[in-house]
């Protein structure tokens, strides 16, 4: 049980969260679109400035008093919701020429469009004075129902603006009984029907009711006027019922109707932005409410400026606030950036050292094994000199004993047999020494290019073809390559390589001088060449 409860817990925090998300997305659309038509109400405050003049221009033409009287009022019609100026002078003169015709329904009808226009400009004892002026009896339904609905508006008015414990009370029940007067008169199956009469529901307590009755904002027959009424209106009821993303996106569409119909008089941009401004979001409310107070001056509604400066300081030290907060904030993060990019620049140079160390290291570590790698070739390259010819002088030095002692056994016996000492010297006169001398030389060929078996060659590679070695049949090696075969294995002393070869020092001396002369490479640098001769 537990666990399926979680479950539904789970499934309920996922659903809440994905609807909160939705309503977040749609807030987000909506004010974008709404900051969008802000960008563009110059363009259509253009079009509702053309439509003015194309109505003035009629002024121009001979008309009759009558006909002045309705150009008149569809001047007063274009600027009641735009400018509180000039609809007041189109009213006024409506009701001079009403006086001058001495027409009551022309009267009574500018005087119910002056107290209108007076009551949207926020002017209470004004539009009293013309409530009081105005007798309705014998009036036409039109201008009936635009009494009461004026007189209504004023009442309901009245009570929001005292806010008071004995008047308000007095005051809403005057608008609701007056608002049942005009919907009496009107026809139920009209907009302003609906909309005023889901209005007094609403005020009566009957929310549901009221919200049923609502006239449809999707509907393509309304006009952005109507739009933008309905959904201011029925966005402030969804305030008090606390469904506060739903109040945003009503009052952000009325903003946006409001500005399509060129309308200045208007509450929504500043109730937006109390909203907005309830909830956190100061950048969004700045700029609402500069635009409200930019519609409210513009109008001349001395009521809703009011309003606007109240709020409007409180909105802006909010939106100061905020911005040092984030610059601190930014000063903190620049300050941080700033420490872990110094920090960042120090490890790079202390990485860089000892990667350069490193390297150091590395470099000294390759030239030490490189000069090992060397020194170990020269050590088996040494080995193996010695192991050939320790292997060959033990077998020299035998087969020499081995002659000597025989030599010595023949003469104990020449000499024992007879004292004719011509055996003797037959038998000494017998070794041929030179002979002997030719073949060490030549075992030590042998076993030299047994070692470096290319030394002939690459000795060559020396010298051009005219002074490179040229060996008679069956000779291994000459006195010039022994010289340096001598010194390739080590034995470099002048006296010491005379006394092998059998010559003078000055003799070994002028070969070499000799041969170095004929080289291609400098005479210093000859010898070192001679030891990079490789051995097998």
């Amino acid at each position: 049980m537990r666990r399926i409860l979680g479950c539904l817990s789970v499934f309920l925090l996922i659903i809440l969260s994905f609807s909160g998300a939705v309503a977040k997305s749609k807030h987000d659309s909506i004010l974008a679109v709404l900051n969008t038509t802000i960008d563009q109400a110059p363009s259509f405050d253009a079009g509702r400035v053309k439509k003015i003049d194309s109505i003035r221009h009629l002024l121009q033409e001979p008309l009759t008093i009558e006909k002045t009287y309705s150009v008149y009022q569809k001047l007063y019609e274009a600027f009641i919701v735009f400018n509180f100026d000039s609809a007041f002078v189109y009213a006024s003169a409506m009701e001079r020429i009403g006086e001058k015709l001495q027409d009551p329904i022309k009267i009574t009808n500018a005087k119910v469009k002056l107290g209108f226009i007076l009551l949207s400009s926020g002017m209470f004892t004004e539009t009293n004075g013309y409530l009081q002026s105005i007798d309705i009896s014998g009036m036409p339904d039109s201008v009936r129902v635009q009494y009461f609905l004026m007189k209504s508006r004023f009442y309901s008015d009245l009570a929001e603006y005292n806010q008071d414990k004995f008047f308000t009370p007095e005051y809403r029940r005057q608008g609701l009984a007056l608002m049942d007067s005009a919907l009496h008169l009107m026809d139920p199956n009209t907009f302003d029907y609906r909309f005023h009469r889901a209005e007094q529901l609403f005020k009566r307590g009957e929310v549901q009711e009221a919200l049923r009755l609502w006239p449809n904002l999707n509907d393509g027959q309304l006009t952005d006027r109507q739009v933008a009424v309905a959904a201011c209106s029925l966005g402030s009821i969804y305030m008090k019922i606390h469904q506060r993303d739903t109040a945003i996106f009503l009052m952000a569409r009325s903003a946006i109707a409001d500005i399509r119909s060129s309308t200045k008089e208007t509450m929504a941009a500043y109730n937006l932005a109390t909203f907005l401004f309830e909830q956190g979001d100061i950048k969004n409310a700045s700029r609402y409410i500069e635009k409200a107070i930019t519609e409210a001056a513009f109008y001349g509604a001395r009521q809703r400026k009011v309003m606007v400066s109240n709020i409007l300081p409180i909105i802006e030290e909010e939106r100061i606030s905020s911005a040092e907060q984030r610059n601190r904030s930014l000063l903190i993060y620049a300050t941080a950036v700033t420490l872990l990019f110094l920090a960042l620049v120090a490890m790079t140079i202390i990485v860089f050292r000892q990667i350069q160390k490193l390297k150091l290291a590395q470099l000294a570590i390759t030239t030490a094994h490189h000069q090992q790698q060397k020194i170990n070739n020269q050590l088996e390259e040494a080995n193996k000199i010695k192991e050939e010819y320790i292997g060959y002088f033990f077998n020299i030095n035998a087969n020499y004993i081995s002659k000597i002692e025989k030599i010595k056994q023949m003469l104990e016996q020449k000499l024992a047999e007879s004292k004719n000492t011509s055996d003797v010297k037959f038998l000494v006169n017998s070794i041929n020494v030179r002979q002997e001398r030719e073949e060490l030389f030549t075992n030590f060929d042998r076993v030299f290019l047994r070692i470096f078996p290319h030394f002939v060659d690459e000795f060559n590679k020396l010298f051009d073809k005219d002074n490179q070695v040229i060996l008679r049949e069956n000779e291994l090696m000459n006195t010039d390559l022994r010289i340096f075969a001598l010194i390739r294995i080590g034995i470099t002393d002048n006296d010491k390589i005379a006394g092998i070869l059998e010559y003078s020092v000055n003799t070994i001396y002028a070969y070499k001088t000799k041969i170095k002369k004929r080289s291609l490479i400098p005479n210093d640098e000859f010898e070192a060449r001679i030891m990079s001769i490789q051995a097998l």
